[in-house]
């Protein structure tokens, strides 16, 4: 029987990191899942004359010719066209000691972090015979409305966390650097406008209008849901009708006053 593109596979998270969380003096074994993923279709690249997969080769620039894996190094070029060649041993020089800890140097309020900070979400896993200490911990995060600021690596590189609590569990969150980080150079960013307090205002009732807590379960990636629907038909052997749907055109705000009035009136009525 032939799946559908829709079938969902429940399987159990799979640990991707192992090592111990450590504040102060206690040191708790944990692991590391991955608490996201990305719903994207992976397609292949396939020859449009007899629907042959492609594949691909490491080819030499220079020669043309193809390069067994096991004569591929990696090389750094430090100027045009020319490289460092860097082995094992050269990036054990620069981090020989490859730990499996996550150190908690320090505690913070719980919104102390920028979001522009905030990389990628971890579940922490204790070791079943440290579940007092990791539910000592996640407590006391609760109750003191905190977060840890830690360091740990992650293939081969070392990262900045953060440690909070979600529920029952402990979550990491990999940080990026501040320098990971670029300023808005180049981009129009005005400094302030010459708006009335009257545009002001309905700018604030449109606001309250559409203000609601974030339920993450309201948003869908229609367009993967959508070309899940285009394959399946496709195989099917059925013809796809597709529904245009109207987007907005952007607008130049000549009356801006009668934008937001028109906007506040729309809301209201829908609700």
């Amino acid at each position: 029987m032939r799946k559908t593109v829709s079938d969902k596979k429940v399987t159990k998270m799979r640990a991707i990191w192992s090592g111990s969380l450590n504040f102060g003096l206690i040191n708790i074994p944990v692991q590391l899942a991955s608490a996201s993923k990305e719903n994207v279709l992976k397609f292949h690249l396939l020859d449009k004359h007899g629907n042959c997969p492609i594949s691909y080769a490491r080819v030499c620039r220079t020669t043309g010719k193809e390069v067994p894996y096991k004569d591929i190094v990696k090389g750094y070029e430090y100027e045009e066209g020319d490289y460092v060649v860097l082995y094992d041993e050269d990036f054990k020089k620069a981090f020989p000691r490859k730990t499996h800890s996550i150190d908690i140097v320090s505690f913070t309020d719980d919104n102390e972090i920028e979001p522009e900070f905030y990389e990628k979400p971890y579940f922490v896993e204790p070791d079943k015979k440290a579940e007092k200490a990791y539910v000592l911990l996640r407590d006391a995060l609760k109750k003191s409305g905190k977060m840890g600021i830690g360091k740990f690596i992650l293939r081969d590189r070392e990262h900045i966390c953060a440690i909070r609590a979600e529920g029952k569990a402990i979550m990491l969150i990999q940080l990026r650097y501040e320098d990971e980080l670029r300023l808005p150079k180049g981009i129009n960013l005005p400094a302030e406008a010459d708006y009335s307090k009257k545009e002001m205002d309905i700018a604030l009732m449109l606001i309250d209008q559409l203000s609601s807590h974030f339920e993450a379960e309201e948003f869908k990636d229609t367009y993967t849901e959508k070309l899940e629907k285009v394959i399946e038909e496709k195989a099917k052997g059925k013809p796809i009708h597709v529904q245009e749907e109207k987007e907005a055109s952007p607008k130049h705000m000549k009356n801006l006053m009668s934008m937001l009035k028109k906007s506040l009136q729309k809301v209201k009525h829908a609700h």
